[in-house]
């Protein structure tokens, strides 16, 4: 190459001007000085990172804030997770758990149905279901109606279990009013998925000399992603059901023809009708309507004209896999029966099948021992009580028992960090229910008092309730108070009360049961146990913590129930929904220093369990023993709670009495032709006299609660007081209990919207009155003045109470939510055996 190729470089100025020109214009293009950042650049970048680490870290804050309302507490859980495994725990694998898996979505929520008349699944998340519908033919109510679900509606004479164990059988009594529908079910132990089952469905007419008939349904259905199911045939006849599912493996069910007795009724010769339907259901809350819009109508026979509704066969659509719902129905003049068999694939040695004369041995044979076992715990035939009576009371118990479900899914929650509702994490939840109509979920305050009759029946099974809704707690040791859980249970659930906010206790009612089945742990010396206590304690510890933090009260040992909505104005007395007795008049204007008397009083409870649990496993157990020495003080309660002008215990805050509902006032410039659209309204709080810091002097079970939970020291003049006041007629007693608020309260028996009826204000409910029961039992025991007096009031109390709630049992059919204070009558909803089912408890003086 030649020089004249070559670039030459500059020499001498030329360089010099050459390296300041070039450095000039690569520090216009690079922030660097002699290889190193410019300060001001340098200052800028580390702000730029400051920030962003600033903002990262808040939103990381912000998202942490948000999630702790669905974080678990960092604890062993006390059921692990296969606690509900047919190899742990196979004789509560399968039962009559049908508080539906069936849902019904909505943009917000997921309703299910209420708990099926009869129906059966397993512990498994995704079990299949099992299930008895029927129909009255031959009737001029087109269609006839479908029973299915337990509803207030259908208006059944009754329906109730006359004896059921929790996990072996169970036999029921439904009452049409031409016919009675007894289902009996019972298992058989075997194979590695909780072994077999059977039920026999028996239709018999009230009055044999009146032809009824009778279609009976009797459907599996699963979903489809979780197994498949093949129907059978013999001739034309759907026999059985062969199926797989992913946590059950193979089984399957069978369905032995009924054959006709050829028997002549009202002139009408008696036959048996078989028909099937084979489908598929998208969604399981579908089965009925899915079942309805399986029917065709034909002629009985040539001689009727009455259409009989009858299934049409195989309808399964061309785009899924399979049909995933089989029904047979059987058709008949009544009487007659059949029968279900499950057979488990995994149950590979069994002598019999469990049918016939095997099925019938072994349902005698489980009544005898429930028979037996009754009377060795509550020993009512040696108290005296008629065959009625006892036989009344095994049902409150069956019914407890049968009422039992379980729920798998997540409930709806939010926080204040929580702009909106967000999904708790999945988790299952084995649980009684107050009612199997009305309210087929679980409510923390009420399994409290469900557990103190199951605990004393079956303590495995209390301990299996209690672990699963302790298992349910976030790392803030808050529980939500109704487990509306998504698939299972959001049954009838206005859209106000579905999502539930950690700022919301409920009474921990779980102290009460736990006493008892504390002690028999301790004792036990069951490596089970062992292991219960040690997950158990950690996580009552949280709770515990829990109530002291979140509901304490503005002053040193007080407590305040949160939840009470100020700005309500439809609303005579706001609602106090988280301390359990909803509409009981509290201060009429919610404030952060309200005192509750009723919460404090839980506290006390709880702190005094604590004690023991704590001392019990070799934990620190003096702060307990303090607190509850602080709480039980009467000086102390008495100057926080005692109300002098009225001479009772009561709630403290911002309050009048003097309110009122009233339409509100049309504007004043509104034309005539608007004057419907004010009539529509509804009527608004009016207050009449601006509200003081007093004492909430409304006399009822609230004021009862230092006596109720045993606080009042034994040797207190207020012990008598109270003790005049309840067996005041002007005030609590009366000839069926005591009611829940005094007549002489400006509150008693008003309504608390213009729609909503006293609810807490008057009628008569029996979990408060058990624990009068119980505190009266308590000071005839110990030594004091008036231990003679309460023994009285006692023996005349229980008398009532036992004595009511029979005879209503009687003549409705029922037990009920609660009973009227005027007449005794049962009220609100039915069957309602939740904590009314303490009755047994009272008829055996168990307390």
């Amino acid at each position: 190459m030649s020089k004249a190729g070559l670039r030459q470089r500059p020499r001498g100025k030329e360089k010099d001007m050459y390296e300041v020109s070039k450095r000039d214009k690569d520090e216009e293009k690079w922030p660097y000085t002699n290889g190193q950042l410019d300060p001001f650049a340098k200052a800028i970048g580390a702000a730029v990172v400051i920030v962003m680490t600033i903002l990262i870290t808040y939103f990381r804050y912000q998202q942490y804030l948000r999630d702790i309302i669905i974080t678990p507490v960092d604890s062993h859980l006390i059921i692990p997770a296969n606690g509900s495994w047919p190899t742990v725990t196979p004789d509560r694998f399968w039962g009559t758990y049908r508080h539906s898996k069936e849902e019904l979505k909505t943009d917000m929520t997921t309703i299910a149905r209420p708990q099926a008349y009869f129906g059966v699944k397993s512990r498994s998340k995704t079990s299949p279901l099992f299930g008895l519908m029927w129909m009255s033919q031959l009737t001029n109510q087109m269609p006839p109606p479908l029973r299915h679900w337990c509803d207030q509606g259908d208006r059944l004479e009754s329906y109730v279990w006359l004896k059921h164990d929790g996990e072996n059988f169970g036999v029921q009594e439904i009452k049409e009013k031409l016919f009675t529908i007894k289902t009996e079910f019972v298992k058989q132990p075997g194979g590695d998925h909780g072994g077999d089952w059977s039920a026999r469905i028996s239709f018999i007419p009230k009055d044999p000399a009146v032809s009824v008939v009778v279609s009976s349904f009797f459907y599996t259905a699963l979903d489809q992603d979780n197994g498949w199911l093949e129907p059978k045939f013999t001739k034309g006849r759907l026999t059985s059901v062969h199926g797989w599912h992913e946590d059950l493996g193979n089984f399957d069910l069978q369905m032995p023809n009924i054959e006709a007795t050829n028997e002549v009724k009202a002139g009408v010769k008696s036959q048996i009708k078989h028909s099937y339907f084979v489908s598929h259901a998208k969604q399981l809350d579908q089965l009925k309507d899915i079942l309805v819009n399986g029917l065709k109508v034909e002629a009985w026979d040539k001689g009727r004209t009455q259409p009989y509704f009858t299934l049409s066969g195989r309808r399964v659509p061309r785009d899924v896999p399979g049909p995933n719902y089989v029904v047979k129905q059987v058709t008949a003049h009544l009487p007659f029966t059949m029968e279900v068999i499950y057979q488990s694939g995994s149950f590979l040695y069994r002598q019999d099948q469990l049918s016939k004369e095997s099925f019938s041995t072994l349902i005698r044979s489980n009544e005898e021992e429930f028979d037996a076992k009754f009377e060795k715990v509550f020993h009512l035939e040696q108290r005296g009580y008629s065959l009625n009576e006892i036989n009344f009371a095994k049902a409150a118990l069956s019914n407890m028992l049968g009422g039992i479900g379980y729920f798998y899914g997540s409930s709806l929650v939010q926080s204040r960090y929580n702009t909106e509702p967000v999904n708790y994490w999945e988790a299952p939840l084995y649980t009684a229910v107050p009612s199997r109509p009305f309210f087929p979920r679980g409510f923390l305050w009420d399994e409290g008092f469900h557990n103190m009759l199951i605990s004393m029946w079956n303590s495995e099974i209390s301990k299996d309730i209690i672990g699963h809704w302790i298992d349910l707690m976030n790392t803030e040791g808050w529980i939500p108070r109704e487990q509306i859980l998504g698939v299972e249970a959001r049954a009838k659930v206005p859209s106000e009360f579905v999502v539930q906010r950690n700022t919301n206790a409920n009474p921990p009612t779980f102290f009460l049961p736990l006493q008892g089945l504390i002690k028999e742990m301790i004792q036990s010396n069951k490596t089970s146990d062992k292991a219960y206590l040690k997950a158990l304690y950690p996580r009552l510890k949280r709770w515990f913590d829990y109530y002291n933090t979140t509901q304490k009260g503005d002053l040193p040992f007080t407590y305040r129930w949160h939840g009470r909505d100020s700005s309500l104005t439809k609303q005579l007395n706001p609602l106090t929904l988280t301390s359990g007795l909803d509409d009981y008049p509290r201060a009429s204007h919610p404030t952060t220093d309200e005192r509750h008397v009723d919460l404090r009083c839980w506290i006390a409870l709880a702190a005094g369990v604590m004690r023991d649990i704590a001392r019990s496993l070799g934990q620190e157990w003096q702060k307990y023993e303090d607190t509850h020495d602080l709480l039980t003080d009467n000086k102390l309660l008495d100057k926080l709670h005692w109300s002098s002008k009225a001479q009772q215990y009561s709630d403290w805050g911002l309050h009048t009495d003097n309110v009122r509902l009233e339409k509100p006032k049309p504007p004043a410039n509104q034309h005539p032709s608007q004057r419907h659209q004010h009539m529509d309204t509804d009527k608004i709080r009016v207050v009449l006299t601006e509200p003081t810091k007093q004492f909430v002097n409304a006399f009822g079970y609230v004021s009862l609660f230092p006596f109720l939970l045993k606080i009042v020291d034994a040797n207190s003049p207020k012990l008598d007081r109270i003790l005049s006041d309840i067996t005041d007629p002007t005030k609590l007693w009366t000839d069926f209990g005591l009611r829940s608020i005094s007549r002489n309260s400006k509150f008693y028996g008003r309504f608390n919207t213009e729609h909503d009826p006293p609810y807490w204000r008057g009628p008569i409910w029996i979990n408060m009155n058990y624990l009068c029961l119980s505190a009266l039992h308590h000071y005839s025991t110990v030594d004091g003045p008036y231990r003679e007096r309460a023994r009285t009031v006692y023996t005349n109390l229980r008398k009532n109470l036992v004595a009511n709630i029979f005879k209503e049992y009687e003549k409705t059919g029922y037990i009920w939510e609660n009973y009227n204070d005027k007449t005794g009558e049962g009220k609100g909803s039915h069957p309602f055996t939740g904590w009314s089912a303490l009755v047994v408890l009272m008829m055996a003086e168990i307390f």
